[in-house]
């Protein structure tokens, strides 16, 4: 592993890819690249380079006139990969000093990795958040490598979180409207805590399309995942509406019900994207490392599953 991208994960496609790492993996869409798809008749506007002209010489030869052969190539691309941030307030509401999970730096190294190994496969990254408030994104589509360093130095960095509550579902929507900046084989990683997921209706939309969706839930294990029984304990609950923080004093029953609930949202948000055929990934730490180790296991997951590797 090179010292540029220190922490990389395999790129693992579920579906067949139009185009891999520049030169590396053939594709299977006919373009300009160096391993031959098929051959056909010359058409009137075909480039005369792509005429095989041995192939027209012992046609024409054969059939007493002058006949020319076109080869197709399958073309050469690189991956596309976006990363979608959710920049909703309570995506911030803990700075990292606190005890609690802090989203923003979870997003960042996530935000990071991904990059870095986007990078390594030779591909192209793009990116997309709602984070000014803003009725449009914020959209810097994967077309070019020099946006590597951008998404990783400014774009990931941005500290706004002024998003609204639905700004996935409105990401979605700019995506299907932008789908040509992304061919079929592309990866969207979507970072949020899902608690104000997409609507419904929109992932039968996306899930149309030949992209490769990675859910990426970034919740806090102890307040969001579950709950602590902290009856008779004043404790302080954030507001996403002020950012600020107030005390509050549950019964012993409210701490077990907030538990029940937290626990069964996750379980059914899980199984929720798992029915749609999608394969999420569960960070909740900070800890570089740990989330390095999660993207592996979710990379070898698709690996053992039938999916190959960039």
């Amino acid at each position: 592993m090179s010292a540029q991208y220190e922490l990389t994960f395999p790129l693992v496609p579920r579906r067949r890819l139009i185009g891999l790492a520049f030169g590396a993996v053939r594709s299977v869409r006919r373009g300009m690249g160096s391993d031959v798809a098929s051959s056909r008749p010359y058409q009137p506007g075909d480039d005369v380079d792509t005429i095989d002209w041995n192939a027209s010489a012992r046609l024409s030869s054969a059939r007493g006139s002058d006949e020319f052969i076109v080869r197709e190539r399958f073309s050469e691309e690189a991956p596309r990969v976006v990363i979608l941030c959710d920049r909703r307030p309570e995506m911030a509401l803990y700075p990292q000093s606190l005890p609690w999970l802090s989203k923003p730096t979870v997003m960042l190294e996530a935000g990071r990795q991904i990059a870095d190994s986007t990078a390594k496969a030779r591909g192209l990254v793009g990116y997309l958040d709602y984070a000014n408030g803003e009725p449009e994104p914020f959209w810097r589509p994967p077309h070019s490598q020099q946006d590597f360093w951008r998404v990783k130095e400014s774009h990931l960095l941005w500290p706004e979180y002024k998003a609204p509550k639905d700004n996935l579902t409105q990401a979605f929507h700019h995506l299907v409207g932008a789908r040509r900046s992304l061919p079929p084989g592309s990866f969207v990683f979507v970072l949020s805590d899902f608690l104000a997921p997409p609507a419904p209706e929109i992932w039968a939309t996306v899930l149309e399309l030949p992209w490769e969706i990675v859910p990426v839930i970034i919740q806090d294990p102890t307040w969001e995942q579950s709950f602590p029984p902290v009856s008779s304990v004043v404790v302080p609950l954030a507001d996403p509406r002020t950012g600020g923080v107030k005390a509050v004093r549950l019964s012993r029953r409210e701490a077990a019900r907030r538990k029940d609930e937290n626990e069964d949202r996750l379980a059914n948000l899980l199984e929720e994207l798992r029915s749609f055929g999608l394969e999420p990934l569960l960070l909740a730490t900070t800890d570089r490392n740990e989330i390095y180790s999660r993207f592996m296991t979710w990379a070898d997951l698709r690996r053992h599953t039938g999916g190959g590797r960039l």
